[in-house]
């Protein structure tokens, strides 16, 4: 199973179609086989889902907590679905003319709301 997860200075990023890099991992029987990280393709509509597709990614992981911590949990089969931190905007535009996240963040975590990336 090859999974991505939208990934953000080692933190899951709640801005996945946004997000700097995806960090994929091939698991079998449990254990991580092969775990990288690639750069995000860009955010248009359809595109990052053809990119995932396009490396054989089978499952997107949107939640929060750590890289590793979402890992572990995915290995002992503990993860859990959650609520989606980010409201879609009013369109195009949205994410460049915005000025503040809709979810809770810590300092530094959203580039366009003065955090660093």
């Amino acid at each position: 199973m090859k999974v991505a997860i939208s990934t953000n200075n080692n933190q899951v990023s709640a801005h996945f179609g946004r997000c700097p890099l995806f960090t994929t991992i091939d698991i079998e029987d449990g254990k991580v086989i092969k775990q990288e990280t690639i750069e995000n393709s860009g955010h248009e509509p359809g595109l990052i889902p053809k990119f995932l597709n396009e490396k054989d990614v089978q499952y997107i992981i949107g939640v929060q907590g750590t890289i590793g911590d979402v890992i572990k949990k995915m290995q002992d089969g503990t993860l859990e679905g959650g609520e989606s931190l980010c409201k879609p905007g009013g369109g195009k535009g949205y994410g460049l003319d915005k000025t503040e996240c809709d979810h809770p963040y810590e300092e530094n975590d959203c580039e366009h709301d003065g955090g660093e990336k």
